[in-house]
């Protein structure tokens, strides 16, 4: 079973299970796979090196656009021009987080640097808000419905399963982030 993470001498330390470990390396890989960009062979290549991306749109799926946002809202131009100027290095910046938190699975015991655990906050924040769009989390009431959910036997549908792992990755999101702050804390 997950050990909260928790700050002591070594840092920001935490262990998962394997079967907590593959779950995770499995919905970072997931969310990775949503946010990498289609390929574009002939891209002005310097607007590539630059990261401007004339030819973006909006995404169609609700959990991408939670994770990549309109910035200015009821107005779909100045969202577009924004997007445009930066979606591209927003997906290179989370994939990036989430690759790095997908290495650290690779040990059971995790130990986390100050840079580790922001990856680690980025990836789970990422994986959490595309599981709540898929649960259809909108206020506190739909939270505390999926709340709810506590026993991986009562798991019958796709829907409870869902819940589970999005409570699981709350709490695992949750301990890092008090971590977190407690490292502040302790600094001189």
């Amino acid at each position: 079973m997950a050990k909260a993470f928790k700050y002591g001498l070594k840092g920001i330390t935490g262990f998962l299970e394997p079967t907590e470990r593959e779950l995770l390396r499995s919905l970072f890989d997931d969310v990775i796979s949503m946010l990498e960009p289609e390929d574009r062979g002939k891209q002005d290549p310097l607007a590539a090196m630059i990261g401007l991306d004339m030819d973006v749109k909006e995404p169609s799926d609700r959990a991408l656009r939670r994770l990549l946002p309109d910035v200015v809202k009821d107005d779909g131009a100045a969202s577009l021009e924004f997007r445009q100027l930066t979606e591209r290095s927003l997906r290179e910046s989370k994939i990036g987080a989430l690759r790095a938190a997908a290495l650290d699975l690779d040990k059971d015991e995790l130990v986390l640097t100050a840079a580790d655990a922001r990856h680690w906050s980025t990836a789970l924040n990422d994986v959490r808000l595309v599981l709540a769009e898929r649960l259809d989390i909108r206020d506190e009431a739909d939270a505390d419905h999926v709340h709810q959910m506590q026993d991986w036997s009562q798991a019958e549908d796709v829907e409870s399963y869902l819940a589970l792992v999005y409570n699981f990755t709350t709490w695992l999101q949750e301990s890092l982030v008090q971590a977190m702050l407690q490292s502040l804390e302790t600094r001189p």
